[in-house]
């Protein structure tokens, strides 16, 4: 804003970083061989911010430089795209209105206080501009402090700042970013923005969820100048993926005046993230969707790749649709609010990941799961950028899961063997997902071993290391009883069946997973036995 002190800390942050110091409008001028005033006169504001956003552009593609831009410049979303594909950091110092006016007092050369009460003309480039200028990297809250106090805080935040991690997710006209980091709730805003058709939102979150990380992301939002037009939050758990929630969602999203242009904000677990995609799907034919998972399991797994759906009585995710975000947010520190179960739940997810990767991410999962699982933030935010890596390339390759052999239903390692366990327990909590998908793990370790197809040692190093990591590994680890029949009715009406066959992924080794449709059902009904369940 004017009077912020763009120039006169810009200079002293040079200084210090030893990198030269440009003005963007010094260098317009020059360009243009004429004062702004009279570029804005003869040729209008359009010609002028076209100009500036090339001449910016040419600046941040040259050596690294200390750049303050006009105050407008920011607020010009072709320069601000420019600025964010360019790699630099931006950074906002945001004053006070009162700072800023007795900053302004007495500039009467500035065209825009000729004439004008200068905390109104203020006030109406703050409305205007800050939700704006909050899409910059950094945020500095400003004072009446000295210059070299400003320039010394604005040092250190550059010091200390880590940008997320972004990893593509490469599917032409529909291609979105997972990015990764800590505290991006209080920044949702900012990140959404450049890739929503409107600041306008509904959020569709759970009870449990909502208390914990609802007001950091409706800070985040409100900075950036969203709307909220409904916070919808149903119960939590498995039991919400019906057609009774799916028909509550659409219709308090309706409304509450909810149109094409807006996104629908997923908060919350799998359940959520599943449950409001599908609604984003189908309401007005479909609407903008952003996953923003606050469990491991979501972080890792269901919110990329655009599978989203509801169960039936039948079986898990048998109604649904492919319907791909506009971006994942994977805030990291919501990590830290999980309980233990859950938490160990979401590494099945991370094991998953580890054996389809190859031995490099399962062995690191073998050496650091224990430690994941009790808390370690670096481990975490390990496994959730190397999860993500894994499942982008296979999603880019099989968006629709219509390969023939392998592709994305590779993904479905130990889910036949998992949902069928979840679809006998009833969605009601007895068994997590990621429970279910552990001992799937363990299941078709075994069942590919019975065959042949890997070494004897995996399933005990599979089941071993789940144990390790406090999990459920095998059926006899579960609180109830199974029947073999009933499993095996379930699994024959698993969406993964073709021609009548059961499909099982199976293993030749870590990074060595493959499809089979031609597993003798009497050698599953067998290993089933084995495994503790009633004949």
């Amino acid at each position: 804003m004017p009077g912020s002190g763009k120039s006169s800390i810009g200079r002293r942050l040079s200084l210090r970083l030893g990198l030269p110091f440009l003005d963007a409008d010094t260098e317009i001028e020059a360009a243009a061989g004429l004062p702004i005033t009279e570029i804005f006169s003869r040729y209008g504001e359009p010609h002028f911010r076209d100009g500036e956003r090339r001449v910016i552009s040419r600046l941040l593609a040259g050596p690294p430089v200390v750049l303050a831009t006009g105050g407008g410049a920011f607020a010009d979303a072709r320069t601000r795209a420019a600025i964010r594909a360019s790699g630099a950091v931006s950074v906002w110092l945001r004053c006070r209105l009162p700072t800023l006016l007795k900053r302004v007092a007495g500039r009467d050369h500035r065209p825009m206080f000729l004439h004008a009460d200068p905390a109104e003309v203020l006030q109406r480039l703050m409305t205007a501009r800050h939700p704006l200028y909050a899409e910059a990297d950094l945020v500095i809250q400003c004072s009446d402090e000295s210059p070299e106090t400003t320039t010394r805080r604005v040092q250190e935040a550059l010091e200390a700042w880590q940008p997320p991690a972004r990893l593509p997710v490469t599917l032409g006209e529909r291609s979105y970013d997972i990015v990764v980091g800590d505290g991006l709730l209080q920044r949702a805003g900012a990140l959404l923005a450049p890739v929503l058709p409107a600041r306008r939102v509904v959020v569709v979150t759970d009870g449990t969820v909502a208390p914990l990380h609802l007001p950091a992301l409706r800070v985040g939002l409100e900075e950036a100048g969203f709307a909220t037009l409904a916070e919808i939050a149903v119960p939590p758990g498995e039991a919400s993926k019906d057609f009774s929630a799916l028909q509550s969602v659409l219709e308090r999203m309706l409304a509450a005046g909810a149109d094409r242009r807006t996104a629908v904000i997923a908060l919350g677990g799998g359940v959520v993230g599943d449950l409001a995609g599908f609604a984003a799907a189908v309401a007005l034919r479909g609407l903008p969707f952003v996953q923003v998972p606050t469990t491991l399991l979501a972080q890792v797994d269901s919110s990329v790749g655009g599978k989203t759906g509801v169960n039936l009585a039948l079986g898990k995710n048998l109604v649904g649709a492919f319907h791909q975000p506009r971006i994942v947010l994977a805030d990291t520190a919501t990590l830290r609010t999980l309980p233990p179960r859950e938490l160990r739940a979401g590494y099945a997810e991370v094991a998953k990941h580890g054996l389809l990767s190859g031995e490099t991410l399962w062995r690191w999962c073998e050496g650091n799961g224990a430690a994941l699982v009790a808390g370690d933030a670096a481990a975490q935010a390990h496994a959730v950028l190397e999860s993500c890596r894994l499942k982008a390339a296979v999603v880019a390759g099989d968006e629709r899961e219509e390969s023939a052999e392998g592709g994305r239903a590779l993904l479905n390692l130990g889910h036949t063997f998992g949902h069928a366990l979840e679809a006998e327990c009833g969605y009601g909590g007895t068994l997590l997902h990621g429970e279910a998908v552990g001992v799937g793990l363990g299941l078709a370790a075994s069942l590919s071993a019975r065959l042949g197809q890997c070494s004897q040692e995996l399933p005990g190093r599979v089941i071993s290391h789940l144990q390790a990591c406090g999990m459920p590994a095998r059926i006899r680890d579960l609180p109830r009883t199974f029947s073999t029949a009933a499993l095996m009715g379930r699994m024959r009406k698993d969406k993964k069946v073709r021609d009548g066959n059961l499909r099982f992924v199976l293993l030749r080794g870590p990074g060595e997973a493959y499809t089979a449709g031609d597993v003798p059902p009497a050698m599953v009904e067998s290993l089933l036995r084995d495994e503790g369940c009633e004949a």
